[in-house]
């Protein structure tokens, strides 16, 4: 699912579905609403798609590596791995030649037609990553897409197929939406297509640590919905589902969807230029206590505090220090510190803004030029970066917890997942999930866990502990080959 907030809830979890082994479950609303949703329903539809992505892996001949996973599991557990429901067994193939590619699953989502020629909006972490992308129409019609562009900062994601005449659905507007407003979600839950859910908006702007805020509904949104429609009462799309809130993995009463506003200015720059371009001012930010502001004669807990100043970029250029909070900029006043990384984002990189402070008691005026904020990395595979997240021998892109996270998480050390490709994936490790162990060593932070994987031999099986809610699981994963 994108880039993990430095402030998360207990488990806010991707719902793209990965291709391995899940858990259903029922869940109904206190009261059936009073509203028949099958016109809509009918209208809607046959504009949302079924998503699947797949990548391409190198075999080993030597054997079979679902083979030595089910003998591993029984070893461990005494049980094989479980098989995706309606699953069937999987024939033996004939060994591949040395070297040979196959492509295999990776995973689904949804998606929803936008234009009739084609254009179909998801979430960036349905299809981040995968070799290829394909997507299934009601019709039952499938197109391998083209990915135009991801957005992980929003989670946004357009992708084109070769059609036209298409069913598409008109755009909303999520900035007149209010708590209460009946919704409905249509997506494939589990890999079940079309599906239909509906609920009511919990909150119009909820603050997850994201980079947007979010909307919130009690719509049932389950792994597989990722990239679907949010839709109100006139047909139109107010959001992209993309979260949930959940202990177990499945719907707990509480999901989040993308505003269709904010997608849609993501959806602009990505059919012009293929990315988003954004400013950022170099400065590492944190919410202002209330007791702090109090003590600094700030009249309430507004604001955000500049806990760290980067060399060389344009906030150090203007003056600003360590210890300074940011009020206003360009006239936009700073609430919560959220508030500033979003509207200098939303400013274009190259921008003279003027940023009021309070600084040492009293409040002072400078003047900067944004700069541009690091692009994501272009469609497809996931490139290894040099800077933090880094990928491994194991598929895992880990980050450290901050503070708040080991206090929502009541652990002392461990490191989070931020994305997922190879091996991880496929054994159905997703974004969100927390790792505690690797081979029996306790984690303490990203750089030792990279350098753990770094010295995994490639002919053995690692097995790392990892926590999902409030259950953990040891997860066997045989290294990739480091080429």
């Amino acid at each position: 699912m994108k880039k993990i907030p430095s402030v998360i809830f207990a488990a806010v979890l991707s719902v793209a579905m990965p291709f391995s082994g899940v858990f259903l479950s029922s869940n109904a609303h206190a009261a059936a609403p009073t509203f028949d949703f099958t016109d809509l329903a009918e209208k809607a539809s046959p504009a949302v798609v079924n998503i699947r992505t797949t990548e391409k892996v190198t075999v080993n001949p030597q054997g079979n590596q679902d083979d030595e996973m089910q003998e591993l599991f029984r070893r461990f557990f005494g049980v094989p791995i479980p098989q995706q429901p309606n699953q069937a067994p999987k024939k033996r193939k004939p060994a591949p030649l040395q070297g040979a590619e196959e492509e295999v699953p990776r995973g689904i989502g949804s998606g929803f037609i936008i234009s009739p020629d084609g254009n179909v909006l998801t979430n960036a972490h349905v299809v981040d990553g995968a070799d290829e992308v394909y997507v299934k129409l009601t019709d039952k019609r499938e197109f391998k897409a083209k990915v135009i562009g991801i957005d992980k900062r929003t989670d946004v994601a357009l992708v084109k197929i070769e059609a036209t005449q298409l069913p598409w659905l008109a755009i909303g507007d999520s900035d007149k939406i209010k708590a209460g407003q009946w919704v409905v979600a249509i997506g494939s839950p589990f890999n079940l297509e079309n599906s239909v859910s509906a609920g009511i908006i919990s909150s119009k702007s909820r603050d997850t640590g994201d980079f947007l805020p979010l909307i919130q509904t009690d719509v049932a949104v389950n792994p597989g919905n990722s990239g679907g429609p949010l839709i109100n009462m006139n047909g139109e799309v107010i959001g992209i589902n993309s979260q949930i809130y959940s202990r177990s993995g499945g719907f707990m009463g509480i999901s989040f969807a993308v505003p269709i506003d904010e997608a849609m200015k993501v959806v602009d720059q990505l059919k012009l230029t293929g990315k988003v371009s954004r400013s950022r001012i170099g400065v590492r930010l944190s919410e202002v206590p209330k007791d702090v502001a109090e003590s600094f004669g700030l009249a309430k807990g507004q604001g955000a505090f500049i806990s760290m100043v980067e060399p060389g970029l344009p906030a150090e250029k203007a003056g600003i220090v360590a210890g300074d909070i940011v009020l206003e900029f360009n006239g936009q006043p700073v609430v919560k510190w959220t508030d500033l990384s979003r509207i200098v984002a939303n400013t274009k990189p190259g921008t003279k803004a003027t940023i009021t402070l309070w600084s040492k008691g009293k409040t002072r005026t400078v003047t900067l030029v944004t700069g541009e904020m690091e692009q994501d990395s272009k469609p497809g595979k996931t490139k290894e970066k040099e800077a933090e997240p880094q990928s491994n021998l194991l598929g895992l892109f880990v980050t450290d917890l901050n503070e708040d996270q080991k206090r929502d998480l009541k652990v002392s050390s461990g490191v989070l997942v931020e994305n997922v490709d190879g091996v991880a994936a496929r054994a159905g490790i997703q974004p969100g999930d927390l790792i505690t162990q690797l081979n029996n060593n306790d984690i303490k932070d990203a750089k030792q866990f990279n350098a753990l994987v770094a010295k995994l031999d490639a002919k053995k099986i690692a097995v790392v502990l990892v926590r999902r809610g409030d259950a953990s699981q040891f997860i066997p994963l045989k290294p990739a080959s480091a080429n």
